[in-house]
Formats: C-alpha cells, sequence, structure tokens
C-alpha cells in the first residue's frame, strides 16, 4: 500500500502530465513502470530507446508517441519492418482513432497518405527523406518499431539512414527487443539525436518455463534451485531429466552395439505410425504417461502426439518452429490425416467466414493449385502452417485465427519470431540447429530467446511455456546454457551504396555527407571495437622502449644501440640470403630431379633412394604431363616389394638415372596381384644392382661462390658487436623487439583499416560512380564548390532502389531494354530482384525476344563487377534468371497451374505464395522504371503495360 507521500507525488504528477494521465485512462490495467518512465520522457520532449522482452508491451510507447502528437495537433510516423505488421498496427490505430486520422503507406498500398498518424514500412519514410517530401511538414513524432531490424544483412541501412536524416525536432521512439548492448546503441542515439533516454527492462511479463520432452514425458528443465532470474550464476539441470536422458542413452547405445547405428531420418519421418488412431485421432500416450523407461529402439513422439500432449495439458495454442517450409506443410498434412481435431462446430463456422472473407477475391479457377482446400480443412481441424512461402491471403488469414484462438497449432519457421504479433501459450522448438542459406547451425542465444519470447500472453496467460523435443545427442546442459544466456547484441549491417552515394552528395555536398557516415552506428561500433586495439599498440610501445634499452646494453647510450642495431641489422640480412640460397638450390635440385624423370621410358629400372618403396623399380609409365599446364612428371612404377604406384620429384633429392631396361609385356595391368609378382621376379632376376646410396649431394657450391653471402660475414665478423661477450643476450632482446614491432605494425594496419572506414569506402564509391559520369567534378561545370554534383544519370540512379540499383541504372542508360515487349521487360528485370533460394541444377528458360537484352544486361554486369574490383567494392550480385520464365508466361495471361507447372519442369519449384512474392518484387521494379523513364517513353510505357499485365490474379489479391 502507497504512503500519503506517495500518492501526493502520484497526484502532482497526474495534474502536469494531463496527456499521459488521458492515455493511461484508455487501458483497463496500469501501466508498467518501464512504460511509465518511457512515455514521461517523450512528454518531456526527449527522444526514447525502449528495449524490452517480447509481448511486454513496449508497443504502448508508440502508441502514446501518436497520443501526443494527436493532442498537439501534429504529425507521428509509425513505422514497422514488414507489410503484414503496417497492416496490423494501421488495423489497431484505426479501432482507437478512427480512419480519418490514420494511414497507411507501404510499397504497395496507399492509404489517406495525408492523416496526422501515418503506419508505414521504414523504406518508405527513408524515400521520403530522400525527397524531401511535403509529408514531413509538420512531422513531430516517429516511432521505429522493431529497431533492432537495423541488424538485418539486406535492409538494416535504412533504419540508420532514417535516423540520421530526420530533422533534429523530431523526436524519436525507439522500440527493440531486448539486445545486450542496449546502452550502447542508447549512446550513439544520443551522440547523433541529442538527448535520448534508454529505458530497458528484462523482465517479462509472462514467467516463462522452459520444458523438454523425452519420449512420453515432458520434464522441466532446470531445477527448483537454478531457474533464471534466481540469481545463481550455475545454470543446474533438473535431476530427473537428466536421469531420463542417461537411460535412452544407455539403451541406444546397447542397440548400436548390436544392430549398428539407428536409421536416420529426422523430423520428417513422423507421423507414419498413426495408423493405429482411432476418428478422433487419439494416442495412447498423453503428457506424464507411461512408465518413464524407453525401449531400446528410441523413438521421438510425432507431431500430432506432441500437440495432442499439450492439448491435454492445457498448453494450446501452441507455435511449432520447424526451420523447414515443407517440413511445416507436412506437420499440417501429418495432423489432418491423424484424425486430429482442436476445435469444435462453432467454431468451424467462426474460422469459414474468416477464410471467406480473406479469400473472397481469390479466383475461383486458381483455387486447386493453391492448396486451398486442403489449407482450408487444416484451419477448421485448428492446426496451420504460417512462412514466407504462404500466399498472403493464406498467411494474414492464420494470423488472424491464430490471434483470435480459433487455430490453435501453428507450424512455422523462424520468421515468425520477427515482427508480426502472434504470442501463443507455447512454443516448441523441433531442433536447435538450421540452416541459414549456406550451411546447418546451431541457434545462438540471441535466436533462442527470440523464438520463446513468444510464448505467454499477456492479459491472458498466467505462464509461458517454452518446449524443447529432445534427440538422441543432445544435451540438455547445453540446452540449458542456452535457454539461460541473454546475450543478444545488436550489430550495425550499414554501409554507403551507390543510390545512398548520390542521394547524400546531392542532399549534402561531399564533405557533410561523409562526416554524416562517420555518424552512422556502424562506424561508431567499428571506432568502439579499436579503442582496446589502440591500448595495445601504445602498451607494445611501452614495451619496445624498454627492450630498446636492453638493446643498448651497459652503456645504455643512443650509439650504442645505433652500433648494435646496425649489427643485429647485418645478421638478418645474412640470414635471409642464406635462406634466399637455400630455396635456390631446393628449385634447381627439383629441376634437376623433374628433368631427368622427363627422360625415363617404359621398361627404365631406377633405383629409389629412400622410403619404403627404397630398391629397384621398372618404369610402366613416365607420366609425363602432355596438357601443357606445366605439371612435374609422376611416373607410375613397380617395385622389386611387388608395390605399383607413381612417383614424384619429392621421392628423389638427387636426378635419376636409368640403370638398365628390361622388356615389358604390351600391356601391364599392374592392379592384377599375379602381373605384379611375374614382373616383381623378372626385375629381380635382370641382376641390376642399386647403388650404395651415399647421400644427396650437398649443393654449397652457391653458397661458396656468392659474392654477397661472403661479403656480408666478412662485415660481420669484423664489427664491433661481434666479439661483446654480451653479445648474445642483447641479440636476444633485439628478437623480441622484432617480433613486438611486426605485431604492432600489424594492430595499427587494423586499427586504421577500421577507423573511417565507412568514409572511405564512400570514396572509393563516389570513384566509380564518377568514371561512369554519374558524378561530375562541380569544377567542370564552372562551379566555386568543391566537391561533385549529380549528372542526368545520376539523378535516375538517385531514384532507384534496391540490391542492383546500380545495374538497374546502367541498362537505363544505355538503352539495352528499349524495344522489349511488356511480357519480355518483365522477364529481363526478374533477373535483378530474383534470388534462387538454392541451386537445384536446372538451367532458366528465356524468353527468344528477350535473350538479346539478356545478354547485354549480363555484359553490362560483368563490365560492372570488374570496376567494382578494381575499386575495392562490394560485388553486384549476379543476375539471376531463374524467374524470367514464369513472370513471362504470367505476363502473357497464363493461367497459374500452368506457370507454376512449367516453372517446376524448368527446376524451379515455385509455391504459390513465393510466386505471388517475387512478382510484387518485379512490379516494385517496374515501377521505378515507369517513374524515372516517364510515361512518354518506350520504355516507361512498357514498364507501365507490364505492370498492369502482372497485377492480375491471386497477385492483386490484396496488394491496394
Amino acid at each position: 500500500m502507497s504512503t500519503p507521500a506517495e500518492r501526493y507525488i502520484a497526484a502532482r504528477e497526474r495534474r502536469v502530465s494531463p496527456a499521459l494521465q488521458s492515455f493511461e485512462q484508455l487501458y483497463e490495467f496500469p501501466l508498467d513502470d518501464f512504460q511509465l518512465r518511457a512515455c514521461k520522457s517523450l512528454q518531456e520532449g526527449h527522444g526514447v530507446l525502449v528495449a524490452a522482452p517480447t509481448g511486454s508491451g513496449k508497443t504502448l510507447v508508440g502508441e502514446f508517441a501518436v497520443h501526443l502528437a494527436l493532442a498537439e495537433g501534429r504529425k507521428c510516423f509509425y513505422t514497422t519492418p514488414i507489410k503484414a505488421l503496417s497492416n496490423q498496427k494501421y488495423a489497431d490505430l484505426v479501432a482507437r482513432h478512427g480512419a480519418e486520422a490514420v494511414g497507411l503507406l507501404t510499397g504497395d498500398t496507399a492509404v489517406n497518405g495525408s492523416a496526422p498518424v501515418v503506419v508505414m514500412t521504414t523504406e518508405v519514410l527513408r524515400n521520403m527523406l530522400y525527397a524531401e517530401a511535403p509529408a514531413l511538414d509538420g512531422l513531430a513524432y516517429v516511432v521505429m518499431d522493431e529497431v533492432h531490424y537495423l541488424a538485418d544483412r539486406f535492409r538494416g541501412a535504412v533504419w540508420e539512414e532514417v535516423i540520421l536524416h530526420l530533422p533534429d525536432h523530431v523526436q524519436l521512439a525507439s522500440l527493440s527487443a531486448t539486445v545486450s548492448n542496449a546502452e550502447e546503441f542508447g549512446d550513439w542515439l544520443v551522440e547523433v539525436r541529442g538527448d535520448t533516454t534508454v529505458v530497458v527492462d528484462e523482465t517479462r511479463p509472462v514467467p516463462l518455463w522452459q520444458h523438454m520432452v523425452v519420449g512420453s514425458r515432458m520434464f522441466d528443465l532446470f531445477a527448483e534451485e537454478s531457474r533464471p532470474g534466481h540469481g545463481e550464476h550455475t545454470v543446474k539441470v533438473d535431476p530427473t531429466l537428466a536421469k531420463a536422458v542417461a537411460e535412452v542413452d544407455r539403451d541406444n547405445g546397447h542397440r548400436r552395439g548390436r544392430s549398428g547405428p539407428p536409421p536416420r531420418g529426422g523430423r520428417g519421418s513422423q507421423g507414419r505410425n498413426d495408423s493405429r488412431r482411432d476418428d478422433r485421432g487419439r494416442g495412447s500416450g498423453g503428457p506424464g504417461r507411461g512408465n518413464g523407461r524407453f525401449g531400446p529402439s528410441y523413438r521421438p513422439p510425432s507431431r500430432v502426439d506432441v500437440i495432442e500432449r499439450l492439448d491435454a495439458a492445457g498448453l494450446l495454442p501452441a507455435i511449432t518452429f520447424i526451420f523447414s517450409r515443407a517440413g511445416c506443410d507436412a506437420a499440417v498434412t501429418q495432423c489432418v490425416r491423424s484424425g486430429l481435431r482442436l476445435t469444435d462446430g462453432a467454431e468451424v463456422e467462426e474460422i469459414r467466414a474468416v477464410v471467406d472473407r480473406h479469400c473472397a477475391a481469390l479466383p475461383d479457377s486458381d483455387l486447386d493449385v493453391l492448396g486451398y482446400w486442403e489449407w482450408r480443412e487444416g484451419l477448421e481441424r485448428g492446426v496451420a502452417a504460417h512462412h514466407a512461402g504462404l500466399l498472403p491471403a493464406f498467411k494474414e488469414t492464420v494470423e488472424e485465427l491464430f490471434v483470435r484462438g480459433l487455430v490453435r497449432a501453428v507450424f512455422a519457421t523462424e520468421t515468425l519470431a520477427l515482427g508480426i504479433n502472434m504470442p501463443a501459450r507455447t512454443v516448441v522448438l523441433e531442433k536447435l540447429v538450421k540452416y541459414n542459406g549456406e550451411s546447418h547451425v546451431e541457434l545462438t542465444p540471441g535466436e533462442y530467446t527470440q523464438l520463446t519470447g513468444r510464448a505467454g500472453r499477456r492479459g491472458i496467460d498466467v505462464e509461458g511455456h517454452a518446449v524443447v523435443l529432445w534427440a538422441p545427442g543432445m544435451d540438455p546442459a547445453q540446452v540449458a546454457g542456452l535457454a539461460s544466456t541473454r546475450t543478444y547484441p545488436l550489430r550495425s549491417s550499414f554501409r554507403p551504396g551507390y543510390n545512398m552515394a548520390v542521394n547524400l552528395v546531392d542532399r549534402l555536398g561531399v564533405a557533410e555527407a561523409r562526416e554524416l557516415l562517420e555518424q552512422s552506428f556502424a562506424q561508431f561500433q567499428a571506432d568502439r571495437s579499436v579503442v582496446h586495439l589502440a591500448k595495445r599498440v601504445e602498451r607494445n610501445r611501452e614495451a619496445l622502449e624498454g627492450y630498446a634499452e636492453a638493446m643498448a646494453g651497459e652503456e645504455g647510450t643512443e650509439e650504442a644501440l645505433a652500433g648494435f642495431t646496425e649489427y643485429m641489422d647485418l645478421r638478418r640480412r645474412l640470414s635471409e640470403r642464406e635462406k634466399q640460397l637455400a630455396r635456390q638450390g631446393r628449385s634447381e635440385a627439383k629441376a634437376e630431379a623433374s628433368a631427368s624423370l622427363e627422360a625415363l621410358r617404359t621398361g627404365d629400372v631406377i633405383a629409389v633412394p629412400s622410403g619404403k618403396r627404397a630398391g629397384l623399380a621398372v618404369v610402366l609409365d613416365p607420366g609425363v604431363d602432355r596438357s601443357g599446364r606445366g605439371m612435374d612428371p609422376r611416373p607410375l612404377v613397380l617395385t622389386e616389394d611387388r608395390w605399383a604406384g607413381r612417383l614424384s620429384t619429392a621421392d628423389f633429392p638427387d636426378p635419376v638415372r636409368a640403370l638398365g631396361t628390361m622388356k615389358l609385356p604390351k600391356r601391364v595391368d599392374h592392379r592384377v596381384p599375379r602381373v605384379r609378382r611375374d614382373l616383381a621376379n623378372a626385375l629381380r632376376e635382370t641382376g641390376i644392382e642399386a647403388p650404395t646410396r651415399q647421400g644427396s649431394r650437398r649443393r654449397r657450391g652457391a653458397e661458396n661462390e656468392d659474392a654477397e653471402l661472403a661479403s656480408l660475414r666478412r662485415a660481420l665478423r669484423a664489427h664491433p658487436m661481434h666479439g661483446r661477450a654480451d653479445r648474445d643476450d642483447r641479440a636476444r632482446w633485439a628478437e623480441r623487439h622484432a617480433k613486438l614491432t611486426r605485431e604492432n605494425e600489424q594492430l595499427e594496419q587494423r586499427v586504421l583499416s577500421t577507423t573511417h572506414s565507412l568514409a572511405r569506402n564512400f570514396d572509393r564509391i563516389r570513384g566509380l560512380l564518377t568514371e561512369r559520369e554519374y558524378l561530375v567534378d562541380r569544377a567542370e561545370r564552372g562551379s566555386a564548390d568543391d566537391g561533385e554534383a549529380l549528372t542526368a544519370d545520376g539523378r535516375r540512379l538517385s531514384r532507384l532502389w534496391g540490391e542492383s540499383d546500380l545495374l538497374v541504372a546502367e541498362c537505363l542508360r544505355h538503352r539495352v531494354w528499349v524495344g522489349l515487349g511488356p511480357a519480355e521487360l518483365a522477364a529481363v528485370a526478374s533477373s535483378l530482384v530474383y534470388d534462387s533460394r538454392r541451386d537445384d541444377g536446372g538451367i532458366p528458360r528465356v524468353p527468344d525476344a528477350a535473350q538479346a537484352a539478356v545478354d547485354a544486361t549480363v555484359q553490362l554486369w560483368q563490365d560492372l563487377v570488374a570496376d567494382e574490383r578494381r575499386h575495392h567494392l562490394d560485388r553486384t550480385r549476379e543476375p539471376d534468371l531463374g524467374f524470367a520464365w514464369p513472370v513471362h508466361r504470367w505476363a502473357k495471361g497464363e493461367a497459374l497451374s500452368a506457370v507454376l507447372s512449367t516453372a517446376r519442369s524448368h527446376g524451379n519449384e515455385l509455391s504459390a505464395g513465393d510466386f505471388v512474392r517475387w512478382c510484387r518484387q518485379v512490379l516494385d521494379l517496374l515501377d521505378q522504371i515507369r517513374a524515372v523513364c516517364g510515361g512518354e517513353d518506350p520504355l516507361g510505357r512498357a514498364a507501365s503495360d507490364a505492370g498492369r499485365a502482372i497485377r492480375r490474379g491471386v497477385v492483386a489479391v490484396g496488394e491496394s
């Protein structure tokens, strides 16, 4: 109970904070301390960074910024990283403030863009800032939801661009997941945005319990006294879990000893033994059932078993993370085939109404190819998949049904852990390894935290649950360490690109642009990272001074140090010359041995001087390289001991010579034991004897005759330091000095390469753009200002956004796409946005009418990459033609089923969701081409026509 003094302070704060007081009244629950602190900071005119766990309610701070803007009659932009989250936040704000007050701007949607509150993707705001759009007038607040996206490898730079370019008077509310370096990020925000309050809250509003399923039982992961948050540094695994895992491991080991390794398979094989289920799909084992003993053939629980056990334990709704799209779809199929049902009749009717509302615009002719009926049946049973390959309408349906509690089991890829608000009571992890696009890697503690952060719905659940399915080889102690580690550092991915460079030059000029890049979070982190290196350099310099004093000896004078340094330099030069001559000798010996091997002929008898094959051998094949690649000979020989194989120059320290010859059969198959035996006998019967080994000829002649070496030796012996008693002791100090000097030079180079690295990269980009006439020196235009100005081509580039922005600009500049029809233009343009998920080995098909344009595009890319290599810049990715034929056929009006079938026949397995997503990427590029070329230009008209041809059917559903 609060004291009178505390009640007085609270009353006074309410009087001076009417906006916050009215905002609090909108909610049925009291605001948490971290929410109040952040809201107060905003109201007092500060920027704010809020770092809090998923589901903690940090978006409430963003909603307070909206509340302030409306109360003050000013504007607020609410930015999100993905369209789905923008749509969700737009719906939330419209429900609270009305459709007149709220707008939505995404890449393909514009609703009420002049409203005082506009929800948008971050890229839209970045483009508005570069274009200095009138909509920025009156802007007072910007909310950056999921600001930790600035670590994203491909899109993260956009967040930093916005933060750096926003006018100083705009208050920034940055909302982030829990990161371990929030203070560092806050320090940077203070540096570039001014006064910023950092609010970090690591307390989950809903406690999270960690579990592990082993066989038919679910155990707590942590022992009671060592759960995270109990103040202990050591993590203890629940002893009953450790005992159960030990039993299974012992049984599996016994089975492997008798029957070999267990069959491989993984989760994809689950559900095969579900035929024993009754009509309701219920298995015989519920949570906690069984006697805890596991037979010798351990079989992990099927996905259906897991869902049923969670249902029986009251732990649904649940999200099961499966790091595979196909695995997610297969899991739903397994649940449907097993007869699993998690819904009742009334819920099924509600589900059907939601499905009909979201999918009403889908063409009836496409429903079969979309897998609509199977998908709908899964929804009606309460199960669904969620991944990037889903059709947008399907994905939005799943999200709404899950939030409403009508779908109770979702099988999802890790993309669900980012952005979209879909909390659950339980999160299940089938594996702790995922494919990152290049290889299979273990989950990091940060990724584990992100995934399990979905468990526990505030205001609904008393506690959340994270469940890991145990598999042979999984160590519970390692999982406990993963679950208890809260290391999730935010690392900037910011780097200047071509579009950014021309926009910076145009808006700020070169000098200010370089200053702005120096202010980026990436450079901020880089500069901090070299602080410890700089300290090491300084410590090393101090140590070098001490070493130099020891090198000076008892005299301790600069003359003594200089004299000994001169002596050590002579020793170094002498050693280097000896090594050089030794290398020359070895090279000459190898060349002589190689030449002697080349002279050998089939049937020659030689002596192998040493090693396991020492003795006589007969040459079966000289092994001389005839390809012209300069390979050393590798003769195939047979020894007296019946060994057959190839020798090399390494087997002959001295040149080899033929001791005699023996007649061989016309065809010798040395792989046949009888042939080897007969030839070895014949070799011994030749009477040829191997010469007595005298050892390798010592090649001292070159050293003895080398004038430079002789001169260095005379100078060394004549030096005054050579006869000193303390010579060797001082030499040891000199060697330490030389070693530490080399180390320090490397450290200084690392510091130099890191400091101002972004500005130097910017300068290299400017150099390439100037060469290609996107930038021109202002002096050449008669201007007294320093730096560069944009040419007409540069202005076109400033309006092109994408990973291949400069290559698109080059194609427009050289007019290589002029004359293409709409469908052909779509095919070629797709190569600059499409990125194959994997190399399927298929040969992409290109429309005949577009082949010349494709060839010209690839040639421009090759020329560009050559220039990028010369300027030491990141390479523009190669055009990918994998989507050219599908989008061409679609733009020609072909049915979706035929397009996907044709793509499959050419090695490109496209889901309907992937097809729609890539079509929209192509549309985005076509819209940019139309905008920069204009409607009167033939290419602009072709781009406009191509856009209309693609915007139909499933591609157009939900686009606007």
